[in-house]
């Protein structure tokens, strides 16, 4: 059952983060369905050559930095995967890429990867990945709108709060975003992960 909810009538993505109204709520708002569910998301069997390097690389230095915000979240524990992610992808990445497709879906999207037609959005967030959600699920709208003329079905997005990812998928024919009720953790799931992130930008 959602509610129905009002909207400035121009706001920027960071907005649904700080809101308090429910998933559902937005996204019905805009005319998408939610779920949450353990998704099967593909994963590549590509050999990764040097992922377990940048694994010992973050359990060696980790202890010695404080991950106590943003910054240091994207430059210590983002970064470092989206830089081998583009090794094995050749995807490009965009920062704080510029979106406005209406006056409610507006502002920049944090990780903007795209390889061929494949493409993935990340959001990095302070300690809060419910709330990211939310403002993940609006920017794989925005995306959804901006590309209506493509043929993929699919679009992939990740929130981060550094030490854990977790998945969403935008079904566009069913007008669906699905959360992954599975977390993903660095850096023990990173190959995991990694496989995931490669399978979505090759496959």
């Amino acid at each position: 059952m959602s509610q129905k909810i009002e909207l400035p009538e121009s706001c920027n993505f960071s907005d649904y983060f700080k809101w308090n109204y429910y998933p559902e709520d937005i996204l019905d708002y805009f005319g998408y369905g939610f779920t949450s569910a353990e998704l099967v998301l593909p994963q590549s069997q590509q050999q990764l050559e040097g992922l377990s390097s940048l694994e010992r690389r973050l359990r060696r230095s980790l202890p010695y930095i404080a991950i106590d915000n943003n910054m240091a979240r994207r430059e210590f524990l983002i970064a470092p995967v989206l830089m081998d992610l583009i090794d094995y992808t050749e995807a490009k990445l965009k920062v704080s890429y510029p979106l406005e497709v209406e006056p409610q879906l507006k502002c920049s999207l944090d990780y903007f990867l795209q390889a061929g037609n494949n493409l993935l959005v990340i959001e990095a967030k302070d300690e809060n990945i419910e709330r990211g959600f939310k403002q993940l699920a609006v920017e794989l709208i925005a995306v959804d709108r901006a590309m209506a003329e493509a043929e993929e079905n699919m679009l992939y997005g990740a929130v981060s709060i550094g030490k854990i990812w977790q998945f969403s998928v935008l079904s566009r024919l069913e007008k669906q975003i699905t959360q992954d009720l599975n977390l993903y953790r660095v850096p023990a799931d990173l190959e995991e992960l990694m496989h995931i992130f490669v399978a979505i930008l090759t496959g």
